[in-house]
């Protein structure tokens, strides 16, 4: 069978999953905190057909190896984790991060912390901060963050202090929002809900969640009343989307072209 017939159908499919991860791209583009992701490519194994042989000088000239290739695959699908852009609600537990960190949530008192960007917060009739799907927002140290119901109002600095106004008219710092610095933050994967879940790749050190505006961590600072918004740019994707269309269809086409050579040979005898 002919080579070209395989590396055809190796090309649509490489194709086909970059079709769905702009797809799914452009269907988060208004989902707070959301990172796009990206398709990479790479060839696959090539086929020599005769190999290297060395100059001897004065007699002869060397002679470059000749190879085939035989299609190409995934070598990865990325996410992107550029800063979104800052849409400003004006709701205090709306919080945006300016810098690298991640806000820490967790699922049950003892249930498993996952990292966010998504910062779009609740207060619970408890009075713990929330995420939408309830998850426990986490402050320095892991301690989970409460607001008292005996606080009449409230404003989250830069460092993610809460600075609380008691029914006395007294002021004070009741919990500080924590965040967390990761080393390679696409080796986190993604577990949906807008949330991530840690993995070998993307820190060796154990989890810490530590105050904002750590300079040594490079955690970044907290704005309270902005959220931040996907970082999908429907222009690049609307260009890349034309791309792998055209990808697809040219690759179709060689299975198409193969097909027709194919049939030319069975149809020698006749």
């Amino acid at each position: 069978m002919l080579r070209s017939l395989y590396s055809g159908i190796s090309g649509m499919r490489g194709f086909q999953v970059k079709l769905d991860v702009i797809s799914n791209n452009i269907a988060n583009v208004n989902t707070p905190g959301f990172k796009a992701g990206r398709v990479v490519f790479q060839d696959i194994l090539s086929q020599k057909i005769s190999g290297v042989t060395t100059p001897e000088e004065g007699e002869r000239g060397g002679v470059n190896p000749k190879q085939i290739g035989l299609g190409a695959s995934i070598a990865a699908i990325d996410t992107v984790h550029t800063p979104g852009s800052f849409m400003t609600t004006n709701i205090p537990t709306d919080l945006a991060i300016e810098g690298d960190g991640f806000f820490a949530v967790q699922n049950g008192a003892d249930g498993p912390t996952y990292l966010t960007r998504a910062g779009n917060f609740t207060r619970d009739a408890a009075g713990n901060l929330v995420t939408a799907n309830g998850f426990l927002v986490l402050g320095v140290g892991g301690e989970v963050i409460n607001i008292p119901p005996e606080v009449t109002a409230y404003e989250i600095s830069s460092n993610g202090e809460i600075i609380a106004t008691t029914v006395d008219g007294e002021t004070e710092v009741i919990a500080q929002i924590g965040l967390v610095r990761v080393q390679n933050p696409s080796g986190l994967e993604k577990v949906g809900n807008s949330m991530y879940k840690m993995t070998l790749n993307a820190d060796l050190e154990e989890l810490e969640v530590v105050e904002p505006q750590n300079l040594e961590m490079g955690t970044g600072s907290i704005i309270s009343g902005q959220l931040e918004m996907s970082n999908v740019d429907l222009s690049a994707e609307f260009t890349e989307m034309i791309v792998a269309q055209r990808g697809f269809q040219a690759n179709s086409r060689i299975i198409t072209t193969s097909d027709e050579i194919l049939q030319e040979l069975v149809n020698l005898k006749r």
